[in-house]
């Protein structure tokens, strides 16, 4: 016995792991409940009412808030998320051509679109008529906004399409070539399809992403026919010196993104679900 090191356990206080861990959650919980009990406490929920809950000034901005704000807010990033989607699937066959310039041309407008700022592409943008006079955007602020969000989500869905074509088994390919299919053929009617049902998920979080960025529109002085959501609640806020407007366009933001923040969730876990 003498000179054995010792197998003894140290001791604990006879608690057992998963005891301390019940009771370290126990003890998190009185504390957020104890600090939503001071701050509901401390809060002036009159004043609150009167700032950020006033339904007599939400009620101002009705019905524009649905049929002008939430309208257009659809529009910018239904036409940019489809310039997006067209476009970045083209830079990502670029991106994965045998032909040098075209990958090349495609890493560059990758790096460079990514490693910008939004904000910074739409100034781009609106500054572009003082380079060239005689530039005119199709549908004025409606393909201006269309521009920017299409250049932005372009380059962030090509790295997601390139993803999802090197995901399709190569041997696909393979089999499609020996058959005398053309490469074309193969790509477009055997990967691609396969590739954008891979990416289903990360196409629905840059959809969310860019029903976001859409906000930036203001930047290019729109009217009040032609507001979004983010621009219209600040307008309406400072017409009433109220921040309640600010509050509801936020609402209907959450109403948006909520239910496509789920569903790209849910199309995660159906993907993982489905994996061997």
């Amino acid at each position: 016995m003498n000179g054995e090191p010792s197998t003894a356990l140290p001791r604990t206080g006879g608690l057992s792991p998963r005891r301390r861990r019940q009771i370290s959650r126990l003890v998190q919980y009185v504390l957020l409940v104890a600090i939503v009990v001071v701050v509901a406490l401390l809060a002036d929920w009159a004043a609150i009412q009167r700032s950020f809950l006033n339904l007599d000034v939400a009620r101002e901005g009705l019905p524009e808030l649905f049929t002008v704000a939430l309208r257009n807010t659809v529009i910018y990033t239904a036409c940019g998320y489809a310039v997006g989607f067209v476009l970045g699937l083209g830079l990502a066959l670029m991106r994965l051509s045998p032909v040098g310039p075209y990958r090349w041309i495609a890493t560059v407008y990758i790096e460079v679109f990514r490693g910008l700022p939004a904000l910074v592409i739409f100034l781009m943008i609106g500054s572009l008529p003082l380079a060239f006079p005689d530039l005119v955007f199709p549908f004025g602020v409606y393909g201006m906004a269309t521009a920017g969000l299409g250049l932005v989500s372009a380059a962030y869905m090509a790295e997601s399409f390139r993803a999802g074509v090197q995901a399709v088994p190569k041997g696909q390919m393979e089999a499609a070539r020996s058959l005398g299919m053309p490469h074309m053929r193969a790509m477009t009617s055997i990967i691609l399809p396969q590739a954008i049902r891979i990416v289903i998920p990360p196409l629905t979080n840059e959809l969310v992403l860019l029903l976001k960025d859409s906000s930036l529109v203001l930047f290019f002085g729109v009217t009040s026919g032609q507001v979004e959501l983010a621009k219209f609640g600040n307008d309406q806020a400072s017409t009433f010196a109220n921040p309640t407007p600010i509050v509801a366009t936020g609402l209907v933001y959450l109403l948006l993104t909520i239910p496509l923040g789920y569903l790209a969730r849910r199309l995660e876990a159906r993907k993982g679900g489905h994996r061997p």
